[in-house]
């Protein structure tokens, strides 16, 4: 299979379908089981290409077993797998363990998201729960295909997990405007200034506030940086904010950079509108008599939206964790997040 434009997720469904499904089925045929590609990898998001297989890629699966048979089953995999199939070896060392084993991941459905959420979201979320995800990491138990789902259990996790309450998803969006109005004028200050370096700097750090709006504008969870671009040219009207963003990032002068930067901000605003949600035209305003751009009320006309006494009464502008820090060793600990949301 050596050059196959065969996608880790088309694998993942031939390995279980062809190998572990009977394998299962003889060792009990009552077994219920789900069985889908979860958890990390570009294959899970549907990003995989050819580069991808240089490491933790290949005869990768998750199967969940309620009951607490996951400790048998794994054990039965380890021993009654293959030593390669179709060409891929079926234990292999990963990036996160170096042991040589079989990769069919085995737990329960509310283990298995626990794992990646920090939390049982079968047990219901607080609001604590919802501010401390990122969308990685409600991504590793959504985004990947399914192949199978015996107990049903997985499926109704998913459902759970569709989207935010809507006033936290308003908290959240009020959150990004808020930070784009904090240092919006700033991209032309530093550039007035002579200062083009620290005006681009700025500016890109608009960009990724951006990307991760839209997706929010969208309800779509907001997968991590490698891929948060390319994951906001597949929303709807992406196109027309890449082309925008693509302007801001290869300006090269405040004032062009500046101008772009507004454009992509009118477009946010009128996705805004388009979902239903209070919204300005234009969104943004000149700053003060300065030759400097602006962004109005955005961020409060959500928060006046919020009903919700708990959701009204969090810190205004700051947001969920992801929100809060783009530290990676404390966006992959959920303790850590926990920590950034104050609970």
């Amino acid at each position: 299979m050596e050059g196959s434009s065969e996608t880790g997720a088309d694998l993942s469904r031939a390995y279980f379908g062809q190998v572990v499904r009977p394998l299962l089925a003889a060792h009990d045929a009552g077994l219920e089981v789900a069985a889908a590609r979860l958890g990390s990898g570009s294959d899970v998001l549907g990003f995989d290409d050819a580069q991808s297989r240089d490491h933790d890629w290949g005869l990768r699966l998750t199967v969940l077993v309620e009951d607490d048979r996951a400790p048998e089953i794994d054990a039965l995999l380890e021993s009654e797998l293959p030593e390669t199939w179709q060409g891929f070896l079926t234990r292999f060392a990963t990036t996160w363990d170096p042991v040589v084993r079989q990769r069919v991941e085995v737990a329960s459905a509310a283990g298995f998201a626990a794992s990646r959420l920090g939390m049982d979201p079968s047990r219901g979320l607080t609001l604590p729960d919802w501010l401390s995800l990122t969308g990685q990491s409600v991504l590793e138990v959504t985004a990947g295909p399914v192949f199978h789902d015996g107990p049903g259990v997985l499926t109704r996790i998913r459902e759970g997990l569709a989207w935010y309450p809507d006033d936290v998803w308003r908290y959240a969006l009020a959150a990004d405007w808020s930070r784009l109005g904090q240092e919006f004028p700033d991209v032309g200050r530093a550039g007035l200034r002579g200062d083009e370096d620290g005006s681009a700097v700025i500016a890109a750090r608009h960009v990724r506030t951006m990307l991760h709006l839209a997706h929010l504008l969208h309800r779509r969870w907001p997968p991590y940086g490698k891929w948060l671009a390319r994951s906001a040219a597949r929303l709807p009207g992406g196109g027309a904010l890449r082309i925008a963003l693509h302007e801001v990032l290869r300006a090269r002068d405040w004032r062009s950079r500046q101008a772009a930067l507004a454009d992509a901000a009118e477009l946010l605003a009128m996705i805004q509108g388009e979902q239903g949600l209070p919204t300005m035209e234009p969104a943004t305003e000149p700053f003060f008599e300065r030759p400097h751009i602006g962004v109005r009320e955005m961020a409060e006309l959500l928060t006046a939206q919020i009903r919700d006494p708990e959701v009204r009464a969090l810190p205004v502008g700051v947001g969920p964790a992801e929100q809060i820090s783009d530290n990676v060793s404390v966006l992959v600990d959920p303790a850590l997040r926990r920590r950034l949301v104050g609970s």
